[in-house]
């Protein structure tokens, strides 16, 4: 299969300028005879749902809560960038795009990830547009803070909710344009499978969770926004609900998966505290421009953080990293604090977190200031803890959180099933092996209000004469026969065991094996594991009830499933790629000083892998070409 990334001609700089215009268009008559189907609501979803709502198109929106309110993106809490330069620091789009890509460790597309720094430029003023109340200075000017990876201000945020206030503008835009009736919302209704007719994406098949009840769409093109599959893990800083079986679905479905062992382990979680738990809560990375991150010197302390002085404190990231310091990028900090606590340093009641201190902070801003930057955090951590984190440190940990891995996609964001999408964090996205803090909201606004309104348009002029797409069409039957008899089939699962056992069991290990760190042994062991966990579970989950009604239980074993399948596959990625980058840790491949080492001779390509009807998948390999920044090592010190 050869892997046409469409990358257009032209300096860097001018790639995306010549793109808009050369690209196709639909005029405005035409693109009401023209459907779009959008799965999922958050930034990337409802932004491209509304932009496409104003074009003209007709768009039916789907998301599997009881609002696009309650998409993911309100927990991405730090910033969004954009290259502004407002505090004249030096910040340009070169030096963003320079910075995201060495975040990644060089394994990103250039012409995309410079793109993105580009587009940043107009999301700021969309945003302010929209109401989106970001910090600003005395004077009124919008105010900057700065993001692991970087030595500028250009993180532009709203306190500690920036994901929440910019899902808000977003949500405003869809429902205009639902009122004016150019989109269709469903609202608890998930997406169980993608229709190909004669190779091209042409609808889906949605289940509504409230009744039960198998629907079929049609429409021209498909468009996935979906987020990311980190929940895989169990324990993570995602909700319950975010999965991967949307990209799952489309990856049988014949859309390649592309480098789906790059999963981001987010430094600044609250740490586990048991067995009860289902989920971990995300600290804001912001919390680390003004928190000094340590350890004691002393292992297994026993005293109190504030009884233990400066003399006896390591602030390994200072001392390791001294020209980022706390602001060294995520990879690189999740794993120094994995270090520091696997060598017998972590604190807390499980030993297995690090402190994060803002006393020094207090004492030279005082309290009122670091209240107004990050008080509804401290507010938060307050409540979950107990602990006042102005009195005591913090207490944090690594925890998964983004997928770096996703759908292939070419840049225009279509995938390897032409007329299918995906945007945002349901894409290989623009990030590399490493995602850079504050720019997730970044790639999915960028993607939904600037980016895909175009590239599909250039698509979707093919399909002006097509006429309405028909859901009585033979392949419409086939994926709604198939997507009942898997119902069907859990629905007659009786056993002893529930789907979340499973689940907590794929997650350890993955963590164990596939997670801040991987080795060719506990890869290997990893597989066969989860064979034969996915074995297990179709002879042995429970589900209660049946598909023809409301059935939580039922949602859940499909997602799980998929998590099954997605692990085999993350394993067999991190096994074949023996190099370490980015969040990409292999222990065979470090330098002497136990940092990650690339190979770009023999591995500077996208892995994207095809789905081989349960059998072993099938390796398709993207070259990398990296014409203005040639890679460097990627050093922090």
């Amino acid at each position: 299969m050869n892997l046409n990334a469409k990358i257009p001609e032209g300096p860097l700089e001018k790639k995306w300028e010549n793109y808009k215009k050369t690209a196709k268009l639909v005029n405005p008559a035409n693109r009401k005879k023209i459907d779009v189907i959008v799965i999922g609501t958050g930034l990337a979803g409802s932004s491209l749902a509304a932009s496409l709502g104003e074009m003209g198109y007709n768009v039916k929106s789907f998301c599997f809560q009881d609002s696009p309110r309650r998409a993911h993106s309100v927990a991405a809490q730090g910033g969004v960038n954009a290259a502004k330069n407002y505090k004249n620091d030096g910040d340009s789009v070169y030096r963003m795009f320079a910075d995201t890509l060495k975040g990644g460790d060089f394994r990103a597309r250039e012409a995309n990830v410079y793109r993105m720094a580009e587009c940043s430029l107009n999301l700021i003023d969309q945003a302010v547009a929209q109401g989106v109340p970001f910090g600003r200075e005395y004077g009124g000017y919008l105010n900057n803070r700065s993001f692991g990876g970087v030595q500028v201000s250009r993180t532009f945020y709203a306190r500690g909710q920036t994901g929440q206030q910019l899902l808000l503008g977003s949500y405003q835009a869809l429902m205009r344009q639902v009122g004016k009736k150019t989109v269709e919302l469903f609202t608890r209704h998930e997406m169980l499978d993608v229709v190909v007719i004669d190779g091209k994406a042409r609808g889906v098949i949605i289940r509504n969770l409230d009744t039960g009840a198998i629907e079929r769409h049609g429409a021209h093109a498909v468009v996935l926004a979906t987020g990311g599959y980190g929940k895989i893990y169990y324990l993570s800083t995602l909700a319950m609900g975010c999965n991967g079986s949307a990209i799952w679905r489309a990856h049988k479905k014949g859309a390649l998966m592309a480098s789906p062992s790059w999963i981001q382990i987010h430094p600044t979680s609250l740490p586990q505290s048991g067995d009860y738990q289902s989920k971990l809560t995300l600290m804001s990375e912001s919390l680390r421009n003004d928190g000094r991150i340590w350890v004691p010197l002393t292992k297994n302390e026993t005293r109190s953080a504030n009884e233990i002085p400066e003399s006896e404190r390591d602030y390994y990231l200072e001392r390791r990293y001294p020209a980022f310091g706390n602001l060294a990028p995520r990879d690189i900090s999740s794993r120094a604090a994995k270090e520091r606590i696997d060598a017998g340093y972590g604190i807390g009641p499980l030993k297995n977190a690090v402190y994060l201190d803002f006393s020094k902070a207090i004492k030279e801003q005082g309290i009122e200031k670091i209240k107004e930057k990050y008080g509804n955090l401290f507010d938060m951590y307050e409540k979950i803890t107990g602990y006042n984190a102005y009195k005591v440190p913090m207490m944090i940990s690594p925890s998964a959180h983004f997928s770096m891995g996703g759908l292939w996609v070419d840049y225009e964001l279509m995938t390897t099933i032409p007329g299918l999408f995906a945007l945002g964090e349901a894409n290989f996205g623009d990030h590399g092996a490493n995602r850079l803090g504050a720019n997730s909201l970044l790639q999915a606004s960028v993607d939904g209000y600037f980016i895909a309104p175009y590239t599909m348009a250039n698509y979707l002029s093919g399909d002006i004469h097509t006429g309405k797409i028909s859901t009585e069409h033979p392949e419409f039957e086939k994926a709604e026969m198939q997507v009942r008899e898997q119902l069907a089939r859990f629905s007659n699962c009786k056993g002893t065991k529930t789907v979340d056992y499973y689940h907590k069991t794929l997650g350890k290990i993955l963590y164990d094996h596939c997670g801040l760190a991987r080795n060719e042994k506990g890869l290997q062991l990893a597989i066969s594991e989860i064979r034969k966990l996915r074995d297990e579970f179709y002879q042995n989950v429970h589900i209660p009830g049946n598909e023809a009604s409301m059935n939580t239980e039922i949602e859940k074993a499909g997602r799980v499933a998929d998590y099954l399948e997605i692990g085999e596959l993350m394993c067999y990625d991190a096994l074949t790629r023996n190099e370490s980058c980015g969040a990409h840790f292999r222990e065979e491949y470090q330098t002497e000083e136990g940092e990650a080492k690339r190979n770009d001779a023999d591995y500077q390509f996208i892995s994207a892998w095809e789905w081989n009807s349960g059998n072993t998948p099938v390796l398709h390999k993207e070259p990398l070409s990296f014409e203005v920044l040639q890679p460097i090592v990627r050093s922090y010190k």
